[in-house]
Order: structure tokens, then sequence, then C-alpha cells
């Protein structure tokens, strides 16, 4: 029997927690509460109980957060034990030789091996590149290993062993015994079925690090809304941009780092698709950091390995670029006397100093409140009102240390944030061989669509779309994210000496594993697509590119991978290529999510007027607008600030705006 109520999409912020509902008939309703960074299942369950008065009760939760990427970056994750090949017990001490910076000789070579030394054990074993057992595994070995890791307060044990991706025997011989003595094994064959051994080695190890913290977070989670809402169906957004079960959350947890973004750049990809844009920029600015992410053909780019809190992961994952600037972002001098923004943020607690509670550093918001581009006399976040005497109070050491006045200060901290933006809007366009001047900018989050206007006309952007609930867009884009699992698997083997019939079991055997969870919750097999590809190189080179294959011939994954190879460096060679890696991806095909319209007629009337400042046209004169008011035939032209319940658009001077179909905000930049 199907329980009425409305599915709920949540994203947990570092600053707010933003919800977003959806019922049966395809009606949003938005909200946000502030995060409680000591409890984040709070701060859900408070945002579950307001919108439960607004739009219905919870028939189904769809949750991305950023408590596993936050818990890495600061370190706060619990001693690990890795158990390794012997001989192989400093993987993590040698890493990679390339340096950090490449003209930075102040920066350490290397950071800090993520389990010391007395914390890693070998074992006994080693198998071949081809799978090949060389030398039988000791299991007894493991006893002495486990007197000493619970003896050093181990709860948590990593297992990689020499080219297990290759055959994964012993570590699973190794897993069902370490099993019954901790709580928390976790499996490289199972997290990173890859060759290079330095990466998979962190892979595993991050993914057991925080695997207690995510299972109490989880375990913490199902109980409370049990007791609050009854049993409903949880799913968790993963860094690939799709939803996958608690139970693989709980095996998995590495996967939730990024989800957060990932989640504004699935809702940003669709609502790409639903304009048809051939070039969208995700650009998700929100209390303590910005995202952006490339999407092309409304499909964002990937990335097969990033850098968490200066170490190699090795999952899929959407390829955003995150930096320190968000609305809660610092403005600080450094010592050699530049004003700096970011990347240290004043977060939830205490907040800018606007908010009034407690903080007194001078933040980005503070600096967008003092210049005229957010309104003091409205509640944001549903709760706070912002005071413009505690930012400029904030902005006083600023003031002197420069010798500026209230606007230029103000004006500078914001010139300096946009700046940190629009390099990383050029890192994932330009520096990748596309044309800024062929996309539109995707602006969401709280402060997004303030900072839009500003950086899209530094960068020849001639169109934002500030989508429908952009301040809690992330939160929509867990409800329109779909299931989907992914797995992977080091293949090596020269496009010469293809063998399809080899290929074929290895893809069996992968697809296997993506479509066991989406089979096992009851989604009919007709309902799942699959899509299978190979990671493919130039023999010899050191990276790969990842290419579709369906079952044809070499020569046609030749061509394509010659064509992407074209396509991103400007040049193929025609000389051997290999495969390193075969991929499989399973997602669920889900009912689309239909967009709401817009049902505002005519032109709408100003409901206020701000005084704001714009650097080369003064202090001028701004018109308020409500944007619900705001219809398709009715072009408000800039200086003007477009309100709602949860965000704030600016239109900057020479810029018009208007509300599509909907209820999407564009606007036309010029020139």
């Amino acid at each position: 029997m199907t329980v009425a109520g409305v599915r709920v999409g949540v994203d947990v912020g570092g600053t707010f927690t933003d919800l977003v509902a959806c019922d049966a008939a395809g009606r949003t309703s938005a909200l946000k509460v502030p995060t409680t960074p000591a409890n984040p299942a709070g701060g859900l369950l408070n945002g579950l109980t307001a919108i439960g008065r607004a739009a219905g009760r919870c028939a189904s939760l769809a949750h991305g957060t950023t408590l596993v990427t936050n818990a890495i970056v600061e370190r706060k994750v619990d001693a690990v034990g890795l158990v390794t090949t012997r001989g192989f017990r400093d993987v993590l001490e040698i890493g990679r030789m390339n340096r950090p910076h490449l003209y930075r000789i102040d920066l350490p070579a290397k950071p800090e091996p993520l389990v010391p030394r007395r914390l890693r054990a070998e074992v006994g074993e080693r198998v071949g590149a081809d799978g090949s057992v060389l030398a039988p595994l000791d299991l007894g070995e493991v006893p002495a290993i486990v007197e000493r890791f619970r003896r050093l307060g181990v709860e948590s044990v990593a297992i990689c062993l020499l080219h297990a991706y290759a055959n994964p025997a012993h570590e699973q011989a190794l897993r069902r015994t370490l099993a019954a003595h901790f709580p928390y094994v976790s499996v490289s064959s199972e997290i990173n079925a890859e060759f290079r051994e330095y990466e998979r080695t962190c892979t595993t190890v991050l993914n057991a690090a925080v695997m207690p913290l995510a299972a109490r977070y989880v375990e913490d989670l199902v109980a409370r809304l049990a007791a609050t809402t009854g049993a409903i169906p949880i799913h968790l957004l993963h860094s690939a941009g799709g939803m996958m079960s608690v139970d693989a959350a709980r095996a998995r947890p590495l996967t939730m780092a990024m989800s957060g973004p990932a989640a504004g750049v699935a809702a940003a990809a669709h609502l790409a698709r639903a304009l048809e844009l051939p070039r969208a920029l995700a650009f998700d600015m929100g209390g303590t950091t910005t995202d952006v992410c490339l999407i092309a053909d409304g499909v964002p780019e990937t990335a097969r390995q990033r850098k968490l809190g200066d170490y190699p992961v090795r999952l899929p994952a959407v390829a955003v670029e995150s930096i320190g600037a968000g609305g809660g972002s610092i403005a600080w001098v450094d010592a050699t006397g530049a004003l700096k923004v970011g990347p240290r943020s004043a977060g939830a607690v205490p907040g800018p100093a606007c908010y009034g509670l407690g903080g007194t550093e001078p933040t980005v918001s503070d600096a967008n409140l003092i210049l005229g581009y957010l309104n003091p006399e409205r509640i944001y976040g549903g709760s706070i009102r912002l005071e413009r005497a505690r930012a400029e109070r904030a902005f006083e050491p600023i003031q002197r240390r420069f010798g500026l006045s209230l606007l230029d200060a103000a004006h500078a901290v914001v010139e300096v944030a946009n700046a940190n933006m629009q390099r990383a809007l050029r890192l994932v366009s330009v520096q990748r061989g596309y044309d800024l001047r062929e996309f539109t900018l995707i602006a969401y989050g709280g402060a997004g669509p303030v900072h839009a206007g500003a950086l899209a006309r530094e960068a020849g952007i001639a169109r934002i779309v500030v989508p429908a609930h952009s301040g809690a867009f992330s939160a929509l884009g867990c409800l329109v994210s779909p299931l989907r699992y992914d797995a992977v698997q080091t293949h090596r083997m020269r496009l010469e000496a293809w063998d399809g019939k080899v290929v074929a079991d290895r893809l069996r055997g992968l697809e296997s594993q993506c479509l066991t969870p989406l089979l096992d919750e009851g989604h009919p097999a007709e309902r799942v697509i699959v899509k299978r590809s190979a990671d493919l190189r130039y023999a010899g080179q050191n990276y790969e590119l990842e290419v579709d294959y369906d079952g044809g011939t070499p020569d046609a994954l030749r061509s394509a991978f010659e064509r992407r190879h074209q396509q991103l460096y400007g040049y193929a060679t025609g000389e051997s290529v290999e495969c390193v890696n075969l991929r499989v991806t399973a997602q669920l095909v889900g009912d689309a999510l239909a967009l709401g319209a817009n049902g505002a007629v005519g032109p709408a009337p100003a409901v206020g007027e701000l005084r704001a400042y714009f650097r080369g046209s003064g202090t001028l004169a701004m018109p308020r607008y409500e944007r619900g008011a705001l219809s398709p035939d009715h072009a408000v032209a800039g200086p003007a600030l477009v309100e709602d319940e949860w965000s704030t658009t600016l239109v900057y001077p020479r810029q018009r705006c208007r509300a599509d179909r909907l209820g999407n905000l564009l606007i036309e930049v010029g020139s």
C-alpha cells in the first residue's frame, strides 16, 4: 500500500540545511533551516518538521551531505589499521614523486601518511598482475595483527593487497577472518578494483576511516526518522550524481564525499536538458564554498580521481571544482599585506557579523549588505534578519588597514571573492579547451544569484539562468538524481589483441555488482539502463580516457578514442592503443520530475527600493521585485533586486531580467 505524502530532497550544507518537497501532482516547495554542525541529523529533522507543516508528511527521503568530506578535510576520523602485502607497508609514505606546487618549495613535498607506521601490518602472500597466485596467503599471521590492532585502539581496518584487483581471493579470505574481530573492514577490491597501488590504498584507507562516522550518522538518522515520521525509504546521494541505498552507504561511505556539490550539478543538468542548453556552467555559491562544473549537452563532466584533503581518491565523481569562497567567507589580510577572502568561513555558527549571532569578522555577506545588494528589512533563511550596523563595525579593521571608505572596503572584498570564483570558472572551461562565450551560467545557492551578474560580465558569458528554488537547488538535485551504481576493474589488453569473449565475461561480472542492489530493492530489470565503457590510452601513456563500449569492434573503439583525444588535446597519433580498465554503470529510469509552471501575468510593480553601490556607476536607486510576480512577458531592467523567500537575485546595471514559463529567471548580460 502506498502511503500518501511528499518526496523530500535534503542537502545538509555547512551553513544551511536545504529541503525541497514534491507532491504527487508535481508541485514543489522549498525551505531552509540552519545546519546544526554538532548534530547534523538535528537540522535535517528540524527541516522535515517544518516542511511537514507546509507541504505534508514525508513519504521518502533523498539525502545529500558534506559530512564525509568535512571529516576527511578536517582529519576528524578514527584511527585505521592497514593490512597489506609483505614489502609494501610503506606505500602510503612513499606516495608519488610529483610536488603539490611546482614553484612553492616551502610546501612539504608530501602530505602526512594517512596511517602511521605502527598501524600498518604486513602478511605473507603474493598475487601477480595477471591474477595468478605466486605465494599463498598465510592466515597464521593474522592473530598477532588482531592483538596488536586491538591494543592500539583500532576499530576500522583497511585491506589492500598487491594486485588484488586482478584476483581478490586473498583479500576476501582476510576480510572473513578480520570481520570477526573488527566492526568495520574495507577491502580494496570492492572499493577501487584498479591498478595504481598508492591511489588504491589511499582510497581504501579513507573509506575505512569514515565507516564508523557514516554508520553512526546513518543509524541515528534512520532511528530518529522512524520515531518521528515512521519507517520511510531513504536513499543517499553519492559523488557521481546518483542515489544509493543505506546499506551501500554503510559499506562505501567514501562515495558520499562531494555528494552536496553533486546534487546541485544533477539539478543543473536536469534544468539544462529541460531548457535545451548545449553548454552550461553550474555555479553554486553557498555560505562556505563555491562549486562549479561544466555541463555539455545536459551531461555533467566527470572525473575518475580527485584530491580530498591532500589525498587522491579514485571513485567516480562529477568534475566539480570547489573553492573556499561563499557568503560566509571571512576577509583577512595576509603577512604580505594583501587582502584575502576565504577559505575560512564563519559558517552557520556564529555566521556573518550581520546575522547578529555572535560573528565579528567581515564576510562576503556583510560586504553585500553594505553595498546594498541584500535587503536589511527581509528575513532570510526563515529566521535571520540582517543588521547593517554590525556589518559596518566588522569592516572597520579593513577600512583602517587600507585607508578605504566603507563602500570601497566592501567592494574590494566582493571583487577579491569574485576573482577567486572567476579562476574556478576558467579552470573547468577555458583550461579544458572551451570558449566561455558559448555557455549559459546556471547560478544557484544562497549567494550565487547575487554574484552571477558580475562574474558573467567579466567572463563574456551572455546569459544567466537563476532556477526556481535557487536557494535550495541542491536539495532539488537529490530529487532528480536516479538510483545508480558504478563498478570498475582493471583489465590490461592492447586493442590488437582484443578478446571480445574475455571482455564480455568481465563486464558481466561488473554488471552483476551494479544490478544486484537495484534488483534487491525490487526494481524491475527492464527499468535499468546499463552503460559499459573502457578506459583507453596510447600504450605507455600515464593517463587514460573513458570511451563508451557497446560490444563493437576494436577498430570502432580505437576511432572513438582518437576522436576524444583529438577533441581534448588537439591531436591523435595513430599509435598502439591499450585498454586499462572496464567500467559499468547501472541506472534506474524513474518518473521525471516535472518542473513547476509560472502563472504570473502582466508587468509586476516594484515593491520597494534600495540604494546600491556599483563601481563605475556610483550609488543608484534600485527597485525591488517579488520573484513570484514576474511574468514571461515582463522584462526588468537593471539595476534591480528580485527577491523570494529564500534567495536574492541581483540584476546589474545594463542587464535585463525576465521570468520564463518554468519560473526560472533569465538574465541577459549584454556587453
